[in-house]
């Protein structure tokens, strides 16, 4: 490659602020970083005094670089972190949670529901609270508000289709809205507003209100609903002291970060009006030898401006690390949130306490996942030792499954030195075959999953793990010696796996070629122990494709013969009832609601499903 001229470039950067770019040969972008001043940002990158092992090792690799000029650094700051949410370059700091983060939603109708939700928000259509740090946080809170507010959290599908309460109403859970008669829409109502009350963090107004209505409805000689009310009251008192570990009704992210043997944890604590939203532990990929600012500042950017345009950021911010350019990225979050919002590195009193918590959960972290990682090391060296390799970078492991013959599915896990890839997981469906042919089935996988000239040499395993015997490996050795590929390298390591006596873990024989005995390995094998994840992730993967496969050609059939009713008006039933039992049980004139149903038609399904 030849080498990058950066005298004659930088003598084209202006000194003003925005962004660059730096390609490798191969014109992929590398590292794209922001600077106040372009030229004397850039300059440092060739200054060999100023050279760190991470810019001798991203400089080894440019061969060209473009900026971008911005009016000013938050600008800058903004379409940094555009650049890096897109290209995801090799050598900046990536925080990969791509995932948009959950709400609580409480729809918008006569009786309202409350569920998780995640996607684009309508607050024209329904409220919204959060966004919260998890699913398990929201569902965590859901179930706290189902024992303290009876509002329904069923399916709309089930919630129209009701004739009498379900458990929920039973085990007073639910005030039974779905059926007339069992609850006023006042009274429900009055449920709702206080929900609202609490998801918003208006704990003090929720209590004053509720024990107005208490003392209204025993004053009216209700008692059953005043000694209702009076046991809601409590257990939202006991829910507050539960949860508030903190006096003041701020609303505040803190951010304890701990960096160790290469590995960086940075924990959020989300604080909403006092009381703890939850917390999530993150580990940003850390190019090697980059310096922790960068960590932090790139964190800061990823999560609060490339994240979910829903977030939340808070008026403050507590960080147990000092940033040498604060005020830029201030700057940049109060423009996004549009409030002022402050970077607090040196906190007192109650925040200090907060940020202690979080830095040692940081610190905790960061041990426990080396700990784990010590452990997949182990697995990798023990398994390496014993295939006789020197190295493991890629091992894949196929697994078939159908229901009597039928719905044949065969899965593909992918495992790293880092453990499960599950981005690379697939699942395929097998045609042609005679049912139950398990040995055709893997045939076809083997051929549609590597018969390809153009297979990329990083997508070629090391080690191909086949759930089965010595007649599976035999057909899978059979498939590879017909395989049209060009290997750059030997064909992967082909290793059979049988199952143990009575399908026992620990007792798996490992069958390396199609005739001889097969090798043992001892129960509690490190190596033993990564091959059953695999295989056990494999075999899941499978599992679960067959089911889901043969849940949706059992609901299709029984529509499928019915003249008029196509793949739409399939669809359009089965999402206005919810399932196919539920359309079972409705009525001629409620399934003649459905669009696109007619009255005539309505009969012809009713009475074929009755059949």
């Amino acid at each position: 490659m030849r080498q990058f001229d950066s005298a004659s470039f930088l003598k084209t950067v202006p000194h003003k602020p925005g962004i660059y770019q730096m390609f490798n040969d191969k014109q992929t972008i590398i590292y794209v970083g922001k600077a106040k001043d372009l030229n004397n940002r850039l300059k440092s990158y060739f200054n060999s005094s100023k050279k760190t092992l991470k810019t001798d090792r991203l400089v080894s690799h440019i061969h060209h670089v473009e900026f971008t000029i911005t009016n000013t650094e938050t600008e800058a700051l903004l379409l940094e972190q555009t650049y890096i949410k897109k290209y995801q370059p090799r050598y900046n700091v990536l925080l990969k949670d791509d995932k948009s983060y959950p709400f609580i939603k409480l729809s918008k109708e006569r009786h309202p529901q409350l569920s998780l939700y995640r996607g684009a928000i309508n607050r024209k259509k329904d409220e919204f609270f959060g966004p919260y740090p998890s699913g398990y946080a929201v569902k965590q809170i859901l179930a706290l508000l189902q024992k303290t507010f009876p509002i329904r959290q069923c399916l709309d599908s089930t919630y129209r289709n009701r004739t009498r309460p379900c458990l929920q109403y039973q085990i007073k859970r639910c005030l039974g809205p779905c059926v007339p008669g069992l609850v006023s829409d006042e009274d429900y109502n009055e449920q709702v507003n206080y929900v609202r009350l609490f998801l918003s963090g208006r704990s003090e107004q929720i209590i004053q209100k509720i024990t107005e209505d208490m003392h209204k409805a025993s004053s009216e000689l209700n008692f059953e609903k005043a000694a209702a009310l009076r046991d809601q009251l409590q257990a939202i008192k006991h829910i507050n002291e539960k949860q508030a570990i903190y006096n003041n009704n701020d609303n505040l992210d803190v951010i304890g970060f701990h960096y160790e043997s290469g590995l960086a944890c940075i924990y959020v604590l989300f604080i909403r009006n006092g009381q703890t939203f939850g917390h999530r532990s993150y580990f940003p990929k850390v190019p090697s030898n980059t310096e922790l600012e960068e960590v932090i500042e790139t964190f800061l950017g990823q999560f609060y401006l490339q994240g979910n345009q829903n977030r939340n950021i808070p008026q403050k911010i507590l960080l147990n690390f000092s940033l040498s350019d604060k005020q830029a990225m201030e700057e940049t979050l109060s423009i996004i949130a549009e409030h002022q919002v402050k970077l607090v590195d040196e906190p007192k009193g109650d925040n200090l306490k907060l940020l202690n918590i979080a830095t040692v959960n940081a610190q905790t972290a960061v041990k426990n996942k080396l700990l784990e990682n010590s452990t997949i090391k182990q697995r990798y060296d023990a398994l390496k030792a014993f295939l006789g390799i020197d190295k493991i970078t890629r091992m894949e492991c196929f697994d078939i499954s159908h229901f009597m013959g039928k719905n044949t599915i065969a899965s593909c896990v992918v495992f790293d030195e880092n453990g499960p890839v599950k981005s690379e997981f697939r699942r395929y469906n097998i045609t042609g075959i005679t049912p139950g042919d398990d040995y055709a089935a893997m045939e076809q996988v083997l051929r549609r999953r590597y018969n390809k000239k153009d297979l990329a040499d990083e997508k070629v395993p090391d080690i191909i793990f086949i759930d089965g015997g010595k007649g599976q490996l035999n057909q899978a050795l059979q498939v590879f010696e017909q395989l049209d590929v060009n290997w750059n390298k030997n064909h992967p390591i082909l290793i059979g796996v049988a199952k143990g006596a009575e399908r026992k873990e620990g007792l798996e024989t490992l069958f390396f070629e199609a005739h001889g005995t097969g090798h043992y390995l001892d129960d509690r094998s490190p190596a033993l122990l990564l091959i059953q994840q695999i295989r056990n992730a494999s075999h899941d993967h499978a599992i679960v494709g067959q089911r889901k496969k043969g849940t949706k050609q059992l609901t299709d059939s029984a529509l499928e013969h019915i003249n008029g009713v196509g793949a739409k008006r399939r669809k359009a039933l089965l999402n206005h009832f919810g399932g196919l039992r539920e359309l079972k049980n409705a009525s001629i004139d409620e399934i003649a609601q459905v669009q696109g149903i007619s009255k005539p038609l309505a009969e012809k399904i009713y009475l074929n499903l009755q059949q």
